[in-house]
């Protein structure tokens, strides 16, 4: 390795430091360090650069940080270096030695601005998925008249991922929602000493909303937002094109299948995550109160009407049109990159679960105007 030196040496005005070898980035570290031991010697010193052999970026940014930190003067400076030394020092000179967060005021028109600018935004999207609603009703229309069309196995296929392979997932997290509600609904009604009505606030609230209202949500972090990663993937990979290429119409043989498989595998879902909340709920009644399964299910069966399970069930189908369309909509606007695959996907789950929310809603006002 080049030699590198700093030392001191004592001047008629003060103490000089003498630099002398080649200062390069090869030797950035005992430069660094021989600095370093140099400003124990305190301030008001002098750089000596008239035997330094070599100088790059590195060892100027070093000499300099150097001669600040000490309030030191550089001398005798070779005329090969001074153009350097001179573009380091403006970058460090343009460096805060103890840079701040800038003090920021509540500025109204900026914030008048963001909003209409994400107005904007959330007005074109729901623009282009009401576009994309249409094209997807024209191809269902097309499908209805020809149903030979349809692709079977393609079908079958969405219905095996988005139906029976979430069973497992969908019967757990329910399970675990029926125990929840149990348990809470016994703590707050032994205050009353009707702890027996457990039964029909597990009942009624899994049945009418929380069974559906849960699996679809679980079903649009699960099945929507593998719909876009697949199709952005498509997008990326450009298969889509070549889709287009060869005459087919990418919105029947893509988008079809899984918003058919979707709309079919989620009434079922909503069926068997109804059962096991309830079966849920009846463990924890078991457990804490000491209701009987007979008990349970004679309960049970008083509490609720048999439209009561069908006002929960008939949501199903809309949920999963929804959360179908978002996700695949989001997989067609995927850009060529994979950080772009990975923006829609969460945009995708965002919008599908923000829209089952909202149909939810109206729903409810829905059967509460119908007094039902």
């Amino acid at each position: 390795m080049a030699e590198v030196t700093a030392f001191l040496e004592k001047g008629p005005g003060g103490k000089v430091i003498a630099a002398r070898g080649r200062w390069l980035v090869q030797s950035a570290e005992p430069l660094d360090r021989a600095l370093a031991e140099t400003a124990k010697g305190g301030k008001g010193l002098t750089f000596d650069l008239a035997r330094l052999e070599a100088l790059d970026t590195v060892g100027a940014f070093l000499l300099l940080r150097a001669a600040r930190s000490l309030d030191a003067k550089v001398e005798n400076i070779p005329p090969g270096f001074q153009t350097l030394l001179e573009h380091v020092e403006k970058a460090v000179a343009d460096e805060p030695a103890h840079p701040r967060k800038p003090h920021r005021h509540f500025d109204v028109v900026a914030w008048v601005m963001h909003v209409g600018q994400v107005t904007i935004r959330v007005a074109n999207n729901g623009r282009m998925l009401l576009g994309f609603f249409g094209v997807v009703v024209v191809t269902m229309a097309r499908l209805v008249i020809h149903p030979s069309r349809i692709r079977g196995v393609a079908l079958l296929t969405q219905i095996q991922h988005t139906g029976w392979m979430a069973l497992p997932i969908v019967g757990l997290l329910n399970f675990l929602i029926g125990v929840v509600i149990a348990y809470q609904g016994a703590d707050q009604l032994k205050q009353f000493g009707a702890q027996i009505y457990t039964v029909n606030l597990v009942g009624v609230s899994i049945l009418r909303e929380l069974g559906v209202l849960i699996t679809a949500i679980i079903v649009a972090g699960r099945s929507g937002s593998a719909f876009t990663a697949e199709l952005g993937a498509m997008r990326v990979n450009e298969e889509i094109d070549a889709l287009e290429t060869l005459g087919l119409d990418p919105v029947e043989v893509l988008v079809m299948p899984r918003l058919f498989g979707l709309v079919i595998s989620l009434p079922l879902l909503t069926f068997f995550a109804n059962v096991v909340a309830i079966a849920g709920g009846g463990v924890m009644c078991w457990a804490a109160l000491g209701i009987t399964p007979p008990q349970y299910l004679a309960q049970l069966k008083g509490s609720f009407h048999v439209l009561t399970f069908w006002l929960g069930v008939i949501k199903a189908p809309f949920f999963a049109f929804v959360i179908a369309l978002v996700g695949c909509h989001a997989g067609f606007e995927v850009q060529r990159s994979a950080e772009s695959v990975g923006h829609y996907t969460t945009a995708s789950v965002v919008r599908s679960i923000f829209l089952v929310i909202v149909i939810d809603a109206a729903f409810s006002i829905l059967f509460a105007q119908l007094n039902i």
